[in-house]
């Protein structure tokens, strides 16, 4: 069984996995509206837009999608009550993804310590996406070092 989260975007799919993959590595599967048949009923103007996308990391992976406004009425209102999420052993790695997929966009909780991490934060990034990086405790971790 895999869970996967699908984002939806107005036209920047593409560049969002393009923007994603430069960070996170892996690969990108996609293909657009206008490989789909001739008969689909999408307006000609949307034919570059992302129809599937998938950026695989790792036995990991995200979905993304074009989301032309007469399927989704609500396309342009702000993402919320979700978050991407990005988990690491490693407090360097969580810190190098943050900063990465951070750039261009607004930061909710800048990267630091916490009670529960050795690294965390938030931020939406320049395409409207809500994320959460994360770095996992190891079992003698202590906040402040103590560990």
């Amino acid at each position: 069984m895999k869970l996967v989260t699908s984002l939806s975007f107005q036209g920047e799919c593409r560049q969002a996995f393009e923007f994603y993959q430069s960070v996170l590595g892996g690969e990108i599967k996609a293909f657009s509206f206008g490989d789909g048949p001739p008969d689909m009923p999408i307006d000609p103007k949307y034919k570059d837009w992302l129809m599937h996308g998938w950026l695989e990391i790792d036995g990991q992976a995200l979905m993304g999608a074009d989301m032309p406004p007469e399927f989704a009425p609500n396309i342009d209102k702000p993402k919320n009550g979700f978050d991407v999420t990005f988990h690491s052993d490693d407090a360097a790695e969580s810190k190098r993804v943050f900063d990465g997929l951070s750039a261009g966009g607004k930061v909710g909780m800048a990267f630091s310590e916490t009670f529960w991490s050795p690294g965390y934060g938030s931020f939406t990034d320049k395409f409207g996406i809500p994320w959460m990086i994360n770095t996992n405790p190891s079992e003698d971790w202590k906040p402040g070092g103590a560990g």
